[in-house]
């Protein structure tokens, strides 16, 4: 008899036999019913306190990461009413500037890590990368999944990977990057999205955005159904992170109107629903505010 591992029986108690058609169809139903329901003020409003400012650029610096901080410090006295973003993301090199800058209380300092975007490297390397993240202000952390070992099956290596980052980060939130563009359909993209919320993933997120294609309505989609799985089985609530390719408020408010469908009310806080991206915030306030704005 052939012994199948822990992961391929929890795998077994989850439906992962996922459609791209039925998917397609589903995702093409929800934008043309639902999405202009949702295309509202307090949704944008809502929108950009989900917002993940994010620069992970060869050209940051630590004075335009300071520049990008110090916009966060500002935004409050300019626009009083509206809620800031949620997070700054950067690179761990970074952690220290931003958290010794950041003024605002509720922001948080997250920072990939783990060799972003390849995943890449040893093990030994990712904890320490992590660690030092953490110790120099990070209060979230953003991984990507082994996609490599992911495709050759090595399901257990993986698995033990997220473990022991999700061990380092203690209380702080891990976000497990799948890199969706990567998997070859989606039902792939179901079963590494329960691989890692059984590993320890506190959020799941589509993409690195260095890779094409990066975040899609239907990754989405089947990530939001696995996180509803997921909660059914384990009464565990998981977060979900769209990020790569987020170029336009439509893009944003399909994201909202999946998340609204698949996972309901519950998930409709910025503590479990984010938005990774570095030129959304400014189109949200654009149209927030009734003008094109360059705020960010």
């Amino acid at each position: 008899m052939i012994e199948t591992s822990k992961y391929d029986q929890m795998l077994a108690l989850h439906n992962t036999n996922v459609k791209d058609s039925d998917v397609a169809a589903k995702v093409a139903g929800i934008i043309e019913k639902k999405v202009p329901e949702n295309n509202t003020l307090e949704v944008k409003k809502f929108l950009m306190s989900c917002v993940e400012l994010t620069t992970l650029k060869a050209t940051d610096s630590e004075e335009s990461v300071l520049r990008l901080t110090e916009r966060i410090n500002k935004f409050e006295d300019a626009y009083p009413t509206l809620p800031h973003v949620a997070t700054i993301c950067v690179y761990p090199c970074y952690a220290k500037i931003v958290s010794q800058s950041l003024e605002v209380e509720g922001v948080k300092v997250a920072c990939v890590s783990g060799n972003f975007p390849s995943s890449q490297a040893l093990i030994e390397v990712k904890t320490v990368e992590t660690a030092l993240a953490l110790k120099d202000g990070a209060t979230e952390i953003d991984i990507v999944m082994s996609v490599g070992k992911y495709l050759s099956g090595d399901y257990e290596t993986l698995c033990d990977e997220i473990s022991e980052l999700k061990a380092i980060c203690g209380e702080n939130k891990m976000k497990v990057i799948l890199e969706t563009g990567l998997l070859p359909c989606t039902s792939d993209i179901m079963k590494a999205s329960l691989l890692a919320m059984y590993a320890g993933a506190d959020y799941i997120k589509t993409s690195t955005g260095k890779e094409n294609p990066a975040a899609t309505p239907e990754a989405a989609y089947v990530m939001c159904q696995a996180i509803k799985e997921y909660h059914d089985k384990t009464g565990i609530q998981i977060g979900f992170k769209p990020a790569g390719g987020l170029n336009t408020v439509h893009d944003a408010l399909i994201y909202y109107t999946i998340v609204k469908e698949v996972l309901g009310e519950k998930w409709l806080t910025n503590q479990w629903f984010r938005l990774g991206t570095s030129r959304l915030a400014n189109l949200l306030l654009s149209e927030v505010v009734g003008e094109e704005v360059r705020f960010f």
